[in-house]
C-alpha cells in the first residue's frame, strides 16, 4: 500500500439534523400489505416486563414543524423529499413528544410499508456487497463508511449532513450496531431504511452484532420499541429483527477495502462423506472443530448462512459469528475470542495474510468503543473515533466508530468524551482513509434509558451462551 498523508478533518455538531424543508404528503395511509407476513421468517419474541415510560422532554427552541403523520406515497415510491420529512419528523418529534407518541408521527401502517419495502431489497443482496464500477463507483465518487451509532439518533442526521447526502456520486457503507444503548434505535435505524429504500444502490447498510435477538433483548432496543408502539410493539420489534436477518455482512470498496463489523472470519473445513444408499446427493459433514484454524475464503463467507440472528452457530453459520463479533490483537496468531465467549481474535500476521489473500489493501471494522478499548491491554482508545491498529506491508487495520459522548446513558463521571469519525474515501483507488471526527450533538434531548446500564454486562465481556440459544 502507498504511503501517503492522511488529511484529518475536524466537524462542529453544534447544529443538528438536515435542512429543514416540510412537503406536502397525501393524508391517506394505505394498509400494509397482505404478503409481509410470507416474507419475514418466524422470529419469537421474548416476553419483557413493562417498564416505567420516559418522561416526556421539555419542548425545545421553535424549529421547523414537519408534515405529520408520515404518509406512505401513494405510488410506493420514496423522494428525497420524503426522507428529508421523515428525519425532521424523528429529530422534531425526540425534543418536543414522548416516545409513546411515536406512533403519531410514524403510524404502525407506515412502518410495515417502509420495513417490508426495506428487507425485500436487503435479503436479495449477497452477503458481501461489492462496490465498484459495476455499481456506479467512478472517478467522481466518494464512498462515506459509517461505524458503530447505537440509537444516537441526533449525532447520525448531524454526519448525514456533514458529510452529505447520498447522492449519484456519494456513496455510504453502514457497518452495522443501528441500535441498542441510545435512546433513538428505532428512528437512527429506521432513517438508514429510509435512505436505502431511496438509493439502493448507494447505501449500504451492514449487519453489526447488536442487529440481533439476543443483544436488543438486552440492551434496550426491544424495551424502546414496545415502549414507542405499545400494543403494536411485538408487531413492530418482530418486523425490525425479521429486518435485521437479512442486512449483509460486509462489503468490499473499489476492489481494494474490506468493511465488516467485526472483522475476518475463520475456514470451514467440509468433508464429503459416502453416498447414503439410495440418495443421489451426497451427505456433507461439518466439521468446525479443526484443531487450527485459519483465515476463510470469500467463497465461504458469501455460502454463509446470515439469517441466523443468535448462537449456536454450528458449520458455515460461525463465519457470521466470527464477522459479528472478532477483535483485533496485538500479538500474532488466530484463536478463539475467549473474553466475547464467540468469534474469534487476530493479530497483525493474519491481517497481513487476509489482505495479501483477497488482495486487498484496507480493513475497515467498528464493534468496538471506549469502553471496550479501555479493557483491551495494548490496544489504542477509542477517544477520536478511530484507531489503527495494524500496519503490515499489504495495508492497515483500522477501527471505526460513530457515536461521540458513549455511551448515552453512563452516569456522568463515568461517561467517555470520546469524539465520533467518519471515513471518507477517494478515486482513484479509495483506498487511503481520509477521517472526519465531530463531537456529539448538545444538549440532547432528555430521555430515560431503555436498559439498566448500571448493572447490564459490557457487550465486550463473555456473554451467556446459553441465553442466547433460548
Amino acid at each position: 500500500m502507498n504511503e501517503h498523508p492522511v488529511e484529518m478533518l475536524s466537524a462542529s455538531a453544534s447544529e443538528p439534523g438536515p435542512p429543514a424543508t416540510a412537503v406536502k404528503l397525501p393524508s391517506a395511509t394505505p394498509p400494509p400489505p397482505s404478503s409481509d407476513e410470507d416474507f419475514f421468517s418466524s422470529v419469537s419474541v421474548a416476553s419483557t416486563s413493562s417498564t416505567s415510560s420516559p418522561s416526556t422532554p421539555t419542548p425545545s427552541p421553535a424549529q421547523p414543524h414537519p408534515e405529520i403523520p408520515i404518509s406512505w406515497p401513494e405510488d410506493g415510491a420514496l423522494t428525497l423529499a420524503w426522507v428529508d420529512n421523515l428525519m425532521l419528523a424523528f429529530d422534531w418529534s425526540s425534543k418536543n413528544l414522548s416516545p409513546a407518541e411515536l406512533p403519531s408521527v410514524l403510524p404502525v401502517a407506515v412502518f410495515d410499508r417502509l420495513i417490508l419495502t426495506g428487507s425485500k431489497i436487503l435479503h436479495k443482496e449477497p452477503n458481501c456487497v461489492h462496490i465498484d464500477k459495476g455499481s456506479g463507483l467512478g472517478p467522481e465518487s466518494k464512498v462515506v463508511v459509517v461505524g458503530d451509532v447505537h440509537g444516537q439518533l441526533h449525532d447520525v442526521l448531524f454526519l448525514l449532513k456533514d458529510a452529505g447526502f447520498p447522492a449519484d456520486n456519494r456513496f455510504f457503507v453502514f457497518n452495522g450496531d443501528y441500535v441498542d444503548r441510545g435512546a433513538w434505535g428505532l428512528e437512527t435505524f429506521l432513517t438508514l431504511l429510509a435512505w436505502k429504500v431511496f438509493m439502493p444502490n448507494r447505501v449500504f447498510l451492514l449487519r453489526g452484532n447488536h442487529e440481533s435477538k439476543y443483544c436488543t433483548s438486552v440492551y434496550g432496543f426491544e424495551k424502546e420499541v414496545l415502549a414507542k408502539y405499545a400494543d403494536s410493539g411485538k408487531h413492530v420489534y418482530r418486523k425490525c429483527l425479521g429486518c435485521f436477518e437479512g442486512l449483509p455482512l460486509a462489503s468490499i470498496i473499489g476492489d481494494n477495502v474490506y468493511t465488516a463489523h467485526g472483522g475476518i472470519f475463520r475456514s470451514i473445513a467440509v468433508t464429503p462423506a459416502k453416498r447414503a444408499k439410495g440418495k443421489k446427493n451426497r451427505k456433507i459433514v461439518l466439521n468446525p472443530s479443526v484443531s487450527v484454524l485459519s483465515l476463510g475464503s470469500m467463497e465461504e463467507l458469501l455460502k454463509a448462512r446470515r439469517s441466523v440472528l443468535d448462537p449456536p452457530w454450528e458449520g458455515t453459520n460461525l463465519i457470521p459469528g466470527d464477522v459479528l463479533w472478532s477483535d483485533p490483537s496485538m500479538k500474532d496468531g488466530l484463536s478463539p475470542n475467549k473474553e466475547r465467549g464467540i468469534g474469534l481474535v487476530w493479530g497483525p500476521d493474519c491481517t497481513e495474510d487476509f489482505l495479501k489473500k483477497l488482495n486487498l489493501k484496507l480493513i475497515i471494522r467498528s464493534h468496538e468503543g471506549p469502553d471496550a478499548r479501555e479493557k483491551r491491554n495494548g490496544m489504542k482508545p477509542m477517544d477520536q473515533g478511530y484507531t489503527v491498529d495494524h500496519e503490515v506491508k499489504s495495508g492497515k487495520l483500522i477501527t471505526l466508530f460513530s457515536a461521540p459522548d458513549y455511551p448515552q446513558f453512563q452516569a456522568t463521571d463515568d461517561r467517555y468524551r470520546n469524539k465520533g469519525a467518519y471515513i471518507i474515501l477517494e478515486p482513484p483507488n479509495f483506498d487511503i482513509p481520509v477521517y472526519r471526527t465531530f463531537d456529539a450533538v448538545t444538549p440532547r434531548p432528555r430521555a430515560n434509558p431503555f436498559y439498566d446500564y448500571e448493572d447490564c454486562i459490557d457487550s465486550d465481556e463473555e456473554l451467556d451462551l446459553a441465553a442466547m440459544a433460548t
